[in-house]
């Protein structure tokens, strides 16, 4: 049985919240689960993951998808969730004035 660490999809139409479950990875998205170890609300820029279910699942093979791996490592080190940076017209204005 390959266990999956991943994003499951909770909320309204347009207002989507996730659990972040551990899962077997057969399971269809929103299906079953092992066990439920935390959520991931984008819009409201709120997290919150169970560090030590995380480290008792990955020794015995779990695998985090991209974005649990990202939220894992902001658990850690203890930054926040940062908002998109709005880079383009910053650097188009810069190029304008040289």
């Amino acid at each position: 049985m390959s266990v999956k660490i991943r994003l499951r999809r909770t909320g309204k139409l347009n207002a989507a919240c996730h659990r972040i479950v551990v899962t077997d990875s057969r399971s269809p998205r929103d299906g079953r689960f092992i066990e439920n170890i935390g959520f991931y609300d984008p819009r409201h820029k709120d997290e919150k993951i169970d560090l030590a279910r995380v480290d008792y699942w990955i020794p015995r093979g779990a695998q985090p998808s991209e974005t649990v791996t990202a939220i894992i490592n902001r658990a850690r080190t203890g930054k926040p969730m940062s908002a998109p940076q709005a880079a383009a017209p910053a650097a188009a204005a810069t190029e304008s004035a040289e």
